[in-house]
């Protein structure tokens, strides 16, 4: 048996919320498809910059994430080695800090309360849990989603949201993202009082790592690690506690509030989590949408956390999403089509020009943020002394310049003006 859904959107994640919560705003329903049986919570916290926070209010969910986090007013790196500061940018004291845009705004949100936000939002049904997507076809103007159970959804419009491994970006003809050599550990630290930390992201270099922390609010901190695994070190991978002091180990000359954190984490939290990242040229030449199929979020735009823009791209991407492909399917309604066939044709037609318009805004975008986040992680974790010295000499101070300048975007409101 066939169900008909006007939107299926694979993938209940951040870039999947999103783009069901915008199309809900927009009075357009769709079905959210997850293929674990609740909301996925992995990866603890994420910095939400100024861009993302621009996104959250387009939808409505801004201010009830603003009340559970602190404001992050600034970022500093420091060199392990030799214990120094080399690169600070207060956000809202410097006059580079002030954006095209307006003043910047930065804080680390918890994954599980962005998520519970989105979904908090929907109408109750939208989300389909254990739904796993296995097989896709094309039926005339519809696509076909065959789930494990046996279920076949009849779309009039599919949505990859899936992540970087994703079932809609393969049948869309890109390629597996590629492993870059490195992998990265994250965690979150709870104090049972408010902890003593700054509200600074902090950033530590040196070592061949690079590790940092930012409070999430007055008693979470958020910290990450990542590094680039010998075959040896791998080993390490299937044993948390061994994983533990490889990483202490590694911090080098931080302070003892820093250690502290890491010591008071969970073993469960260390787990080493390879980086991947999409080939930026593929989005060139490759198929973003096709036709009534499009993906968003990893699916679009796998990255290295190194510019700490994934989350917030894959927020921008459903703002965006939700905007061309509502102004598609609401102009379809407005119109009166003679007969049932001629209905189809143009629907179809409306919405691949919607499609269009989105790949179109979203594929500079994810190319400039792939690239830059690719390139940031080579030269901070770069193990040569010529490139150590260019890194600390030059590259760290302008670092956070750059981290500002990724943010100072807006991806606009859900109706165009």
């Amino acid at each position: 048996m066939q169900q008909v859904e006007d939107v299926v959107i694979v993938g209940a994640g951040i870039s999947g919320l999103t783009t069901a919560l915008g199309l809900h705003r927009l009075g357009i329903r769709s079905l959210v498809l997850e293929s674990f049986d609740t909301l996925r919570i992995t990866g603890f916290a994420l910095g939400i910059w100024t861009n993302a926070w621009r996104a959250l209010d387009a939808i409505g969910v801004g201010d009830h994430l603003r009340q559970q986090h602190h404001t992050v007013v600034g970022v500093e790196f420091r060199n392990v080695v030799f214990s120094r500061i080399s690169g600070l940018q207060m956000f809202k004291v410097s006059y580079k800090a002030k954006g095209k845009h307006g003043d910047h705004e930065v804080r680390c949100v918890k994954r599980k309360l962005l998520l519970e936000a989105l979904a908090s939002e929907l109408p109750s049904g939208t989300i389909r849990f254990s739904s796993k997507v296995v097989s896709i076809e094309e039926s005339g103007y519809f696509k076909l989603v065959h789930l494990a159970d046996g279920t076949i959804l009849k779309a009039k419009v599919l949505v990859g949201c899936d992540g970087v491994n994703s079932v809609v970006a393969k049948w869309l003809g890109f390629k597996p993202p590629v492993f870059t050599g490195r992998s990265a550990i994250r965690g979150c630290a709870e104090f049972k009082s408010s902890h003593e930390f700054d509200p600074m992201l902090m950033q530590y270099l040196g070592n061949g790592v690079r590790s940092g922390t930012v409070p999430c609010d007055d008693k979470n901190v958020y910290w990450f690690f990542s590094w680039s695994p010998s075959s040896q070190e791998k080993e390490l991978e299937g044993n948390p506690a061994q994983l533990k002091q490889y990483m202490l180990s590694k911090l080098g000359k931080v302070s003892d509030e820093v250690r502290a954190v890491v010591e008071n984490t969970n073993l469960d939290a260390f787990i080493s989590s390879p980086l991947r990242y999409g080939h930026p040229w593929e989005l060139l030449w490759g198929n973003i949408s096709k036709g009534t199929v499009c993906v968003a979020g990893d699916a679009l735009h796998p990255m290295t956390p190194d510019i700490a823009q994934g989350g917030c791209a894959a927020l921008e991407d459903g703002v965006v999403l939700a905007r061309c492909l509502g102004e598609a399917l609401l102009k379809n309604r407005r119109q009166e089509i003679r007969n049932e066939g001629e209905q189809g044709k143009e629907e179809y037609k409306m919405i691949e020009r919607g499609l269009n318009k989105y790949a179109s805004e979203r594929k500079w975008r994810s190319f400039d943020l792939i690239s830059a986040a690719y390139v940031v992680g080579f030269i901070q974790e770069a193990h040569g002394k010529i490139m150590t010295f260019l890194r600390n000499k030059f590259f760290t101070p302008i670092l956070a310049g750059l981290l500002l300048k990724k943010a100072d975007y807006d991806c606009g409101k859900l109706r165009s003006s």
